[in-house]
């Protein structure tokens, strides 16, 4: 159901220490509010330490990345059944950076969103242009074609996934797209996954989302929130993303 949802990506950051600290501010900053709720996504080896501080806390956890293969001879990977195990809740999976440095394809990263499914993870699914794919006029076409792969692999199970609008062009480089150029996206992907009876899935914006834009971004109609990459390490800046 549709709500309004904020995700740290703490991508390959951390160290137990810093972690403690930061889960720590977190969980004093952060009350339960109805409609509104956090996660945070950490690098595997810290799993564990997450899921023992937010074992009582408000905040939801996940991975930032989860196996498309139930088990078997696959050296480093992690399995959606082991992440269940910890009580994981949610997997990132097609994070642009996968996509570009590990050559997550569509077909792989719409399995993965399957397979995370299967053992009862929710998934959020990242979608999102280049540059060069948005200066060619071709945004929906991508973000549509990335959208129907996963669509297409979870069936009647798409209405239990999330969705993240990333556009490459705007992460890690301080360029936000205009919370109009975002709603515009959105609305195109609101209105393909209505087709499959799944148009209360929340729908996300990931891209140099801060406190000072985080506002005007979620105030539009179709982004129920984000998903927050290196503000999401600073827990004063996180919390600040997540009222807005």
């Amino acid at each position: 159901m549709r709500g309004k949802f904020v995700v740290g990506n703490w991508k390959m950051n951390g160290g137990l220490a810093a972690n403690k600290a930061l889960l720590s501010d977190l969980i004093a900053g952060w009350t339960a509010t109805p409609g509104r709720q956090i996660a945070v996504c950490a690098p595997y080896p810290y799993l564990a330490q997450v899921a023992a501080a937010l074992e009582a806390a408000p905040i939801a956890w996940g991975a930032q990345d989860v196996s498309e293969h139930e088990s078997g001879a696959f050296t480093g990977e992690v399995s959606a059944r082991m992440l269940t195990e910890f009580g994981c809740r949610y997997a990132i999976v097609g994070h642009s950076e996968r996509r570009q440095y590990f050559g997550d394809t569509d077909a792989v990263v719409a399995a993965k969103a399957a397979a995370a499914l299967a053992a009862g993870l929710t998934p959020i699914a990242c979608v999102g242009e280049t540059l060069a794919e948005r200066d060619a006029g071709a945004t929906m076409a991508v973000v549509l074609r990335q959208l129907d792969a996963v669509i297409g692999a979870v069936g009647a199970d798409a209405a239990k996934v999330v969705v993240a609008y990333e556009p490459v062009w705007a992460i890690g480089t301080g360029r936000t797209a205009l919370p109009e150029e975002a709603q515009a996206v959105h609305a195109a992907l609101r209105a393909r996954l209505e087709k499959s009876k799944a148009a209360e899935v929340p729908l996300l914006y990931g891209g140099s989302v801060k406190a000072d834009n985080a506002k005007a971004l979620f105030a539009m109609a179709d982004i129920d929130g984000g998903l927050i990459g290196g503000a999401s390490l600073k827990a004063a800046e996180f919390l600040a993303i997540a009222r807005a």
